[in-house]
């Protein structure tokens, strides 16, 4: 299993991460986006129909669907507390899939889960 740190090394190797103030929305539910995130400090909050089913925090990812054929965001993403978040377009996702491909089965497995997560609160 790929521990969060390995996740956020591979993260902290992107340029220019973003940092978000507490109660700041990431994106919301239904917007188009072309990245994904990681999280490298802070929490995230994940709502769905305004009520928060998760929340997310150092090491984890968020936001892939929209690299893997979704078009608009499922959910809405918000920083729980001060947060910093590096981010993955699809040529920087692919990279780092080929470079390290636990980061793969990272990234599916955390989908995975947070989908049958999102499922079971509709």
């Amino acid at each position: 299993m790929l521990s969060p740190v390995v996740t956020v090394s591979i993260f902290q190797k992107q340029p220019d991460p973003k940092a978000f103030s507490a109660g700041q929305v990431i994106f919301e539910e239904g917007q188009s986006g072309d990245v994904m995130y990681g999280i490298l400090e802070g929490k995230v909050d994940i709502l769905v129909n305004s009520k928060v089913v998760e929340t997310i925090d150092i090491g984890e990812v968020f936001g892939v669907a929209i690299l893997v054929g979704v078009k608009n965001r499922t959910y809405t993403a918000i920083a729980n507390v001060d947060t910093k978040l590096a981010f993955l377009n699809e040529k920087k996702f692919l990279f780092a899939v080929q470079e390290t491909p636990m980061f793969a089965i990272k990234v599916m497995k955390s989908y995975s889960e947070r989908l049958t997560r999102l499922q079971h609160t509709l």
